[in-house]
């Protein structure tokens, strides 16, 4: 079968791809996490939480494609990758899956039943559904950042040598913790978009503000510590970008602020923190105007920014290991066959403009703002 792409322009493709599918993740349902994050504070009565949580309802399920796309785009085009993370993170990953699921059984109960005790524990699930997702997939990145503790045998057997507590040092926990606030300060600015003028908007401003502040504080942080405490990874020696998928083919050592020196090879690169830090200002200044869809743009900007720039400063590392660097996964040792990658990319040309216009048509149909009355008077509303 002729391809028209060589094998590495398909790889490049599929890098930025992934990326792609992890930033329309973050986008969508990032949102929906941050306002269930946020519902126990900026609704302080049942009517008001009632008017968060329909600000949500008619979209969170059809985000939750994004999260498939991205797992199924790891599983298919980066194998290798599939298999340590998912293998190495495991308990992670189940801690991540069981609040995803928490967050469903809440919005279908919570109204079940009118006793105030009852609803309260559901909104407090709905809480721990958006806060502990945000909060371990920042630590998974931080993670990936420092390097995962995985080694491969000569048959390319991954074995891991982390634990869970493993995964939790200090710069982890900030990069869960800028993960939060980046989550929290993208579903303030959903709710100063979707519900009506009144206590619930006025306070996820407040908390909005507080977000952003966070934001921007952390980032910086996390930039310091990167460039400060010797992360990253190079590889050495002659590199085969259209060679055989084999991590143990390839050489890689650890350098020291090798995670900065992309920007000095490619200066564009230098955009995407600049988005991480222009993002937040954005939204404040939105915040300070009572400019709704500015605040939301601002908050979209830094989430794209944030999440760009953890994936061009490692290029072309995907996952490096901190205890064998020879067994690091790049964008040139644990892709797909050619020609898998290639049917992959003509599936996604097909299914992606139809899941971007399906997305636009029910943001259209269900455009608005909640209101109050809505919620008293509307018997669909959770």
């Amino acid at each position: 079968m002729h391809i028209p792409l060589d094998y590495e322009t398909m790889r490049l493709i599929w890098w930025a791809l992934l990326g792609v599918l992890l930033i329309g993740f973050a986008l969508t349902d990032g949102y929906d996490l941050g306002t269930a994050a946020l519902l126990p504070f900026v609704g302080r009565n049942d009517e008001e939480r009632r008017q968060v949580i329909n600000s949500i309802a008619p979209h969170w399920e059809g985000h939750q494609v994004w999260l498939i796309l991205g797992a199924g785009a790891i599983f298919a085009a980066w194998p290798f990758v599939y298999a340590v993370s998912f293998s190495g993170f495991y308990l992670a990953m189940f801690l991540v899956l069981a609040s995803l699921i928490l967050r469903p059984v809440a919005f279908k109960y919570r109204s079940k039943k009118p006793d105030p005790a009852w609803r309260t524990r559901w909104d407090w699930a709905l809480f721990v559904g958006g806060f502990v997702p945000a909060l371990v997939f920042g630590v998974a990145v931080g993670n990936v950042l420092v390097g995962a503790p995985f080694r491969l045998d000569s048959d390319l057997r991954m074995i891991y040598e982390g634990s869970l507590l493993g995964l939790f040092t200090p710069f982890t926990l900030l990069a869960g913790l800028l993960s939060v606030a980046m989550v929290v300060l993208h579903g303030a600015g959903w709710l100063a978009v979707k519900v009506e003028e009144g206590p619930v908007a006025q306070r996820a401003r407040a908390y909005g503000r507080i977000a952003a502040i966070a934001t921007l504080v952390l980032f910086a942080l996390g930039g310091v510590m990167v460039a400060k405490t010797g992360m990253g990874m190079k590889l050495v020696g002659t590199v085969d970008t259209m060679g055989p998928s084999n991590p143990l083919m390839s050489h890689s050592e650890a350098a020291a602020g090798a995670w900065m020196a992309n920007y000095g090879l490619h200066p564009w690169m230098i955009l995407a923190p600049v988005l991480g830090f222009v993002g937040p200002l954005v939204a404040l200044a939105g915040i300070g105007r009572r400019a709704a869809w500015m605040n939301f743009g601002g908050t979209a900007l830094a989430t794209v920014g944030i999440i760009a720039t953890v994936g061009l400063s490692m290029f072309p590392f995907i996952l490096p290991s901190s205890i064998d660097p020879n067994s690091s996964l790049t964008v040139w040792n644990a892709s797909s066959s050619h020609l898998t990658l290639f049917i992959m990319l003509i599936c996604t040309i097909i299914f992606l403009p139809l899941i971007l216009i399906y997305t636009a048509w029910v943001m259209k149909v269900m455009g608005g703002r909640v209101t109050l009355a809505q919620v008293r008077t509307n018997p669909d509303f959770y």
